[in-house]
């Protein structure tokens, strides 16, 4: 069994890791942001000094590929993304994609060829933490988001999608879509305790959770803070508030496996001396049985009407995101179980609560996820952390995986 280079991947990660670093060890490089293009920047440069070619699609996907012998093979394609929430880890995502590119680098070092091509793919906009919704570069390669949609988006300041790509010289000439990948393999740190749990070095994902995600839109009335008796109000924000307790009631209800969340408001008008008109709640429920997710939708329906009523308010719940409950591809998942096995790794199964670029990539071709250990249980935080040997140890696997699978 092959092995990578440690000590080069995680020199990687941690330049890498610099472009956003915060005074807290983590990063903060949004989508389409200026840190973005510089990380962009460098993974093109390494990718081409491995002697890949690069290309750009019109959504900002980078494709990185490696020649076969056979060039008229359907790739082999790994990937994840760079981009990270405002609050971010250095591992969330790019470690994906450089793991993947240490993939690449050790079979230059072997001068080994694969019979199929093999391409490394850093999508654009995993999160959506600047532009709703996520996945969006993955989704758009399938066809499960239109380019225009998705280009037409906005973030907070007004700024487009399509008008950010430009600005960062990522706007790209490939047409979306079009490639046939014989496989995909993507590798996350799991994001979660489990794995530092259980003890075990490697998480094979077999599904995902149901998750369905929503806006609420709270109405009332705006009047002055000061002169409004209590019993006369209509606020808002009041109305968000107790909504808010509802839904992490909800996701406590429901066992280890309930999951509810209240994490984004915008607020109108956001201003002191005024009580609150309108505010956006976006809030989610999920679950590992998609009838309890069902469930625990059904029981944010009523928190909203009950609320509604109690407050004198009117709360319009509207679905704008849903994902799983999906299945992994079995005979894609069982190489990457395999390599896991022949090179002496602990290893469960697993379930991803979150989405992944993997995710909408499972109805493209035979795809499959893993993760390695959160060795902090946390992401989505500067407290995030995997250790150079669990990083190591990922590599291994997506390499001799996706070896056999292009042999």
């Amino acid at each position: 069994m092959l092995r990578v280079n440690g000590d080069r991947l995680w020199s990687s990660l941690t330049e890498m890791g610099g472009i956003g670093g915060t005074p807290g060890g983590g990063c903060r490089r949004l989508a389409l942001s200026e840190e973005e293009r510089q990380a962009r920047d460098l993974f093109c440069r390494w990718a081409r000094e491995a002697g890949c070619e690069v290309t750009v699609d019109a959504i900002g996907n980078i494709f990185a590929r490696r020649e076969g012998t056979d060039p008229d093979a359907s790739p082999v394609a790994m990937g994840s993304h760079l981009d990270t929430v405002p609050t971010g880890g250095r591992f969330d995502g790019a470690y994906g994609v450089l793991a993947g590119l240490e993939a690449l680098r050790r079979l230059d070092d072997l001068g080994l060829r694969t019979r199929r091509p093999i391409e490394l793919v850093s999508w654009t906009n995993e999160e959506g933490a600047r532009f709703s919704p996520m996945t969006m570069g993955s989704s758009v390669f399938t066809g499960a988001m239109t380019l225009d949609f998705a280009l037409s988006r906005r973030d907070p300041a007004g700024l487009g999608v399509g008008e950010a790509l430009q600005q960062i010289g990522y706007a790209g000439d490939a047409p979306v879509g079009g490639r046939s990948f014989a496989s995909y393999f993507e590798v996350h740190i799991e994001q979660g305790p489990l794995l530092k749990e259980g003890g075990e070095q490697i998480g094979i994902v077999t599904g995902s959770f149901k998750a369905r995600y929503f806006v609420a839109t709270i109405k009332g009335e705006p009047a002055h803070v000061g002169p409004t008796p209590m019993t006369d109000r209509r606020d808002a924000m009041v109305g968000a508030a107790a909504l808010t307790l509802e839904i992490d009631r909800i996701g406590r209800a429901h066992g280890r496996d309930g999951r509810s969340n209240a994490p984004y408001l915008e607020l109108d008008p956001n201003v002191r001396g005024v009580i609150p008109q309108e505010v956006r709640l976006s809030c989610d429920v999920r679950h590992s049985d998609p009838d309890t997710a069902l469930a625990m939708e059904e029981e944010l329906r009523d928190a909203c009407r009950r609320i509604a009523g109690e407050r004198n308010l009117s709360i319009d719940l509207d679905q704008y995101f849903e994902f799983g409950p999906i299945r992994c591809d079995r005979a894609t998942s069982a190489i990457v179980r395999d390599a896991a096995s022949e090179l002496g790794f602990s290893h469960r199964d697993i379930l991803t609560v979150a989405s992944h670029d993997a995710v909408p990539m499972m109805d493209h071709c035979p795809s499959a996820l893993f993760f390695i250990p959160s060795e902090t249980g946390i992401s989505h935080s500067e407290k995030e952390y995997s250790t150079p040997e669990q990083c190591r140890d990922g590599a291994d696997v997506l390499l001799n995986a996706v070896l056999r699978a292009a042999a």
